[in-house]
């Protein structure tokens, strides 16, 4: 049975007999396979005449996964080697006798028969490292410089340049190398200074990152110890059906823990606690059972509130005193009876939160929206501020109201009129003039 070669060139035929080898027969002629590559692609073409149809695609991957690539053979006759050989030693006999037509014809000779039999693995060299781009790319720049040589050397521009340098007096131009000596020790001066430069940008780029890693790290830890914070109130707190159990130390180590978190977190830390204990009427006064002291139901789903004789589960206090919550989300939060003197609020969210008896002397509530804030309680006509020695009247509204003296309400958005009025009678002087809209015809009840 005939074996088809898998070969994509047909294969050679025996040299006739009256051709004689060639003495540097290699692989720029044809491109030999070695034993191995020639058994294999065998071995194939003899599988593939007996494959089915079915197999077509497997044989096919195998085969282009066996063969291998050609490898450029240099073989050369030992009678070229000898010629070489001998061409060496002639031109070592016509250097060793300094007679320079022996060394001539031997130096020749040497160089021809060496390029002979280097000239294959030239052209496999040529052809493996060397892309037809980068061929054509390195001919051009040949051309380029063999045709700028040719325009200074046909133009006249070559003569008119060797007369200019025979014009030049060179002695003279000494002082102009060390001028330009000099240039040359500024521009290095220069590009030390501008390695520099990239270094101190590079640097300072490196430190830009890895503050802003810094950060980042510092957020995540942040958010974990005020998650721990949550677990570890909430458990401190409810009993195992998940009502509140909030005895006297119990309170006090809530509240011990509330006043330490808040002085190792941010603004944005602060105001996540605070939304959280105020949601859970952990911050709002809880009407108690004398006996007990329990929180008592409403009989709505919720505990029952009482402002005046109630039990807070967290008392604030002074936590908040001075504190920087500027630009944070404070919607819905109980802030009543905290004491935020020279607290800055400034572009907070405070819809809805509720900041009756709260002291807010010199604090900073510029931009801030206050849209819905409950700021007294009763009527605006009776209500006052809060007072030492004087306890509240949330029917009339007498001291619900919250200590705004000196008060920065510059920008604020959404202020209602009824929070106007309050603040224009009970702000001072201070306060009046930062007030949206002014506090015309309205009297200063704080006389200051």
């Amino acid at each position: 049975m005939a074996i088809e070669s898998n070969s994509p060139t047909p294969p050679n035929p025996e040299p006739l007999p009256e051709q004689e080898p060639d003495d540097f027969d290699g692989g720029s002629r044809d491109s030999h396979l070695n034993p191995e590559a020639l058994t294999a692609q065998q071995a194939l073409a003899a599988i593939s005449s007996l494959q089915s149809s079915q197999n077509a695609a497997v044989m096919q991957q195998a085969r282009s996964s066996m063969q291998q690539r050609p490898t450029y053979q240099i073989t050369v006759t030992p009678r070229a080697l000898m010629l070489t050989i001998a061409a060496i030693s002639l031109t070592l006999l016509g250097a060793i006798l300094n007679n320079w037509i022996v060394g001539i014809v031997g130096t020749l000779l040497t160089l021809v028969l060496s390029l002979a039999m280097l000239l294959p693995w030239l052209q496999y060299v040529l052809k493996e490292w060397f892309t037809p781009e980068d061929r054509t790319l390195f001919v051009g720049f040949l051309g380029l410089i063999a045709a700028i040589v040719g325009l200074i050397k046909f133009s006249g521009i070559g003569d008119r340049l060797f007369m200019l340098g025979r014009r030049i007096n060179w002695e003279a131009s000494g002082t102009l190398a060390e001028w330009f000596g000099a240039l040359g020790q500024i521009l290095i001066a220069i590009i030390a200074v501008y390695v520099a430069w990239r270094q101190y940008v590079i640097s300072k780029d490196l430190t830009i990152q890895q503050n802003l890693l810094t950060v980042q790290q510092n957020i995540i830890t942040q958010q974990q110890t005020i998650d721990s914070y949550f677990q570890g109130i909430s458990d401190l707190v409810l009993d195992e059906e998940g009502l509140l159990e909030d005895w006297p130390q119990e309170r006090a180590i809530a509240e011990g823990r509330t006043a330490a978190i808040f002085s190792s977190v941010d603004g944005s830390g602060k105001a996540k606690i605070l939304r959280f204990l105020s949601r859970s009427k952990l911050l709002t006064p809880l009407k108690r059972d004398r006996r007990l002291g329990r929180a008592i139901l409403n009989g709505m789903g919720g505990y029952a509130e009482d402002r005046l004789e109630g039990v807070r589960v967290i008392d604030l206090g002074v936590m908040l005193a001075t504190a920087d919550l500027a630009g944070t989300d404070l919607r819905w939060t109980d802030l009543s009876e905290a004491n935020l003197v020279r607290a800055n609020l400034s572009a907070c969210d405070l819809v809805k939160a509720n900041l009756s008896r709260t002291i807010l002397y010199d604090a900073n509530l510029s931009g801030a929206d206050i849209n819905g804030v409950r700021l007294f309680y009763g009527s605006v006509e009776k209500a006052s501020p809060r007072s030492r020695t004087e306890p509240p009247n949330y029917e009339t509204g007498e001291h619900t109201g919250a200590v705004i003296e000196n008060a920065n309400f510059t920008n604020v958005q959404r202020m209602s009129e009824t929070n106007r009025c309050y603040c224009c009678a009970w702000g001072g002087e201070a306060t009046r003039a930062t007030i949206p809209g002014g506090c015309e015809g309205i009297p200063n009840l704080l006389g200051r």
